[in-house]
């Protein structure tokens, strides 16, 4: 059994993340979707809409994804990959060589970002429409 893991915020779920998945679960039989806490955002400078709970909630439903499990600190990567017989660590291409120290236990993929979405920009814009009706 080929096991895949990805992280983060996956705030304001969107098709560019229900892309991501497909495409990481594609490469194998198990993907394990590590969702950052909200105390973990914090330390990042991060601020998610809704809440961890919530978060882990809505990717757990998502078909492609088989375990949902929070990410509380960035050194557990490691440990995760280890303890979860991982095979393959994806992320977006934003993040392109910033895991590759990773490629000792595991092959490290980074995927292309889905083009005209984004969380950030979601964010953007319902900020900039508040106000009209």
């Amino acid at each position: 059994m080929k096991t895949i893991i990805t992280y983060g915020t996956f705030d304001l779920f969107h098709f560019g993340h229900v892309r991501l998945f497909q495409r990481l679960k594609a490469m194998g039989d198990r993907l394990i979707v590590c969702v950052s806490t909200d105390e973990f955002n914090a330390k990042k400078g991060k601020v998610a809409f809704f809440n961890y709970q919530q978060r882990a909630e809505i990717i757990a439903a998502c078909r492609y994804v088989d375990l949902v499990l929070p990410e509380t600190n960035w050194e557990q990567k490691r440990e995760d990959i280890e303890k979860l017989d991982i095979d393959i660590f994806g992320m977006g291409s934003d993040w392109q060589g910033k895991f590759d120290d990773l490629s000792n236990q595991c092959k490290v993929v980074y995927l292309d970002r889905t083009g005209n979405i984004s969380t950030t920009e979601i964010k953007s814009n319902l900020g900039a429409n508040q106000g009209r009706s």
